[in-house]
């Protein structure tokens, strides 16, 4: 029976092995999928579809509400907030105006 070690050896080996086969697959494929953009003269919105969200409905454009005074970081006040306005007790002084 292999040790730990022998087997941690092999293991780096087989990581090593198949990160080099992926990368020469991954550039097969990319090769193939430029000939074929260019042959048949596919688009972006050909290959990913359009930019719809969930259920066929268009995302909603979120504008920047919220603006780090000392880094200039925006946040529109959608999702988990930032570390530097998780913690104000008012997030008044961080609106952006207008």
């Amino acid at each position: 029976m292999a040790t730990y070690k022998e087997l941690k050896a092999q293991i780096a080996e087989l990581e090593s092995q198949a990160a080099a086969v992926r990368q020469q697959e991954f550039e097969t494929v990319l090769a193939d999928i430029r000939e074929k953009v260019a042959e048949f003269g596919y688009t972006p919105r050909d290959i990913f579809g359009s930019r719809r969200g969930r259920a066929g409905q268009s995302p909603a454009a979120t504008s920047a509400r919220y603006r780090d005074p000392a880094s200039g970081a925006t946040w529109s006040g959608r999702g988990r907030a930032p570390n530097w306005i998780k913690d104000a007790k008012n997030r008044d002084r961080f609106l952006i105006s207008g």
